[in-house]
């Protein structure tokens, strides 16, 4: 099954999740989507340590959540799309809850490798960090401007506010 997280919109063609998909049919375990962040925005996100197997595709060793810069293992951060074998839940049931007694999805993975190997792929797309307002207003503005319906129209707006 996979897990799409909402504040990442992934701009691509073929979407981030059906490549990922792919990936899963010929792994058979689960894949986690990552990309490169700048070392400053570690502890803003899942980070792996991996090694590579392929051109886009590495196999975890570790996961931390949202690691100090000078704490993270690399600058390889999930973000936001997951395709997780159920055995996942197994290990949620085993994590004990962490800061404001919330169960951290990252935990229950790292228990997940002891069981089988775990994926990180790197998507061929453009991700949207839609958290934040800024990149939520990026995306709208950038996928308007691309929008067979709306393009010209959203284009000779922007246009028009002389910016």
């Amino acid at each position: 099954f996979s897990v799409i997280l909402a504040d990442d919109l992934i701009d691509a063609a073929p979407g981030a999740t059906a490549q990922m998909a792919a990936v899963y049919a010929d792994k058979r375990c689960s894949i986690l989507g990552v990309e490169d962040v700048l070392p400053s925005e570690t502890a803003s996100y899942g980070i792996v340590d991996a090694f590579n197997v392929s051109e886009n595709l590495l196999q975890l060793k570790s996961i931390v959540e949202k690691p100090k810069p000078a704490d993270a293992p690399s600058n390889l951060a999930v973000v936001g799309r997951y395709i997780l074998t159920p055995k996942i839940f197994d290990c949620l049931e085993k994590v004990k809850p962490g800061k404001g007694g919330e169960i951290q999805l990252t935990d229950g993975i790292s228990d997940l490798m002891q069981l089988e190997p775990i994926y990180a792929f790197r998507f061929k797309g453009k991700r949207f960090d839609c958290g934040s307002k800024l990149g939520f207003m990026k995306a709208n503005v950038e996928l308007a401007l691309k929008h067979p319906e709306i393009a010209n129209d959203f284009s000779d707006y922007l246009k028009a506010m002389k910016l």
